[in-house]
């Protein structure tokens, strides 16, 4: 029997006073002078419990902003592209100026039952992560397959950059030989430099150690320096970043028309290079920046052999007055940043005497300098505001 029963039963059947009974249910005299109030009105009905739901949200979103959040939804989903709530957060922002929290929208995809729950799913939190510190660090590599309309099979060769996942190469050959893999890192190698390492599987277009001597790749990397790094046979998590590349590139391909020929599959690789790379915001980046961004804002990691010049990563924050402190060559040098960036988090790049300082969020270039070994600050370069001063009467 429902308390509200037993204390409308005390008052009204049994007589009993207001007060008495609200002392030994431990209620309020109010709360039972509103439910006898209710039982004369509405009569059996006062014996249910009632909703507590708001009678108004002033929090909720508008009609018109949950529509929006539907739709990208299922623009996205259309596309191939993914369509979770992180994602959705980015476009809202970012071509809508709509700020809405992902939780709220998952909120709203779940009751428009758009969300699949996956209790066994493996929590993002599980992973080890192993990420290179600089652009062109580590270049990892792998080739997938992919059919035409004909049934055909075509493998489309990928190079990703692990610090960004920056795309620098998406090609589609019948079949990837050994003689490809070099043309294709060598005209990488002439758009964005060369690298300090790669990261491949152990296919014999990357290596021939397992067979003894060197293919053409091996003894390409020995000539430019690079170091070569193979995962452990029957490990392709090792080549994670680019094996996950490869979903997302399929998951695009599902839902673009069936290519009829190579080079129409490649001209469609060339469009999602362009869109992965700087239209998509990416879920392991630091504040969803699209690999583009990334990419361009540190600077490049060059290889083993060009390693005389002394290369420093250094996590800091700037102090409360907008400087840093570095020390070069025993003597500490004070770097000006800014006030309007005090206490914020930063990473400093430094290569010699050149130094860049990066937000830590953002990855956002706060200042780039080439450091005065003579001088002890190391001033931002800006005009400094002149100061008032009263006219002598």
């Amino acid at each position: 029997m429902s308390k509200n029963r037993l204390v409308i039963t005390a008052v009204v059947l049994e007589g009993r006073s207001q007060a008495d009974v609200a002392r030994e249910y431990a209620v309020s005299k109010a709360w039972v002078s509103k439910l006898v109030a209710r039982y004369r009105t509405e009569g059996d009905a006062a014996f249910e419990p009632r909703s507590r739901r708001p009678r108004n949200s002033p929090g909720a979103l508008d009609a018109e902003t949950v529509e929006l959040i539907l739709q990208l939804r299922q623009s996205l989903h259309s596309d191939g592209m993914d369509a979770g709530c992180d994602t959705i957060h980015w476009h809202l922002e970012h071509h809508h100026h709509v700020r809405v929290s992902t939780s709220t929208i998952h909120r709203y995809l779940r009751r428009a039952g758009l969300v699949t729950p996956a209790p066994t799913k493996k929590p993002r939190s599980s992973y080890i992560r192993f990420q290179a510190e600089q652009p062109n660090e580590c270049w990892q590599s792998d080739f997938t397959h992919w059919r035409l309309a004909d049934g055909t099979d075509v493998e489309v060769l990928a190079w990703l950059d692990d610090h960004s996942r920056f795309a620098l190469s998406l090609t589609a050959h019948q079949p990837v030989t050994g003689p490809i893999v070099v043309a294709a890192f060598t005209d990488i190698v002439a758009t964005h430099g060369i690298p300090t390492s790669t990261l491949t599987d152990n296919g014999s277009v990357y290596t021939a150690r397992f067979v003894g001597g060197r293919n053409g790749f091996e003894t390409l990397l020995a000539q430019l320096g690079v170091h070569q790094k193979n995962s452990r046979p029957n490990h392709p998590t090792t080549c994670g970043k680019v094996e996950r590349f490869h979903q997302t590139l399929k998951k695009w391909l599902a839902n673009q028309p069936r290519a009829e020929s190579t080079a129409e599959l490649q001209d469609q690789l060339d469009q999602f290079v362009e869109i992965y790379n700087h239209h998509r915001p990416h879920r392991s980046l630091s504040n969803r920046a699209t690999p583009a961004t990334i990419y361009t804002a540190r600077p490049k990691a060059t290889p083993a052999s060009a390693e005389h010049i002394n290369h420093r990563v250094r996590v800091d924050r700037i102090d409360g007055s907008g400087k840093l402190t570095l020390r070069h060559d025993g003597c500490l040098h004070h770097i000006g940043i800014g006030r309007t960036h005090a206490r914020t988090p930063v990473i400093m790049l430094v290569a010699d005497l050149d130094i860049r300082v990066v937000h830590a969020a953002t990855g956002e270039l706060l200042r780039a300098l080439t450091l005065d070994p003579t001088r002890d600050y190391q001033p931002t370069g800006k005009p400094r505001s002149q100061k008032r001063r009263n006219p002598r009467t």
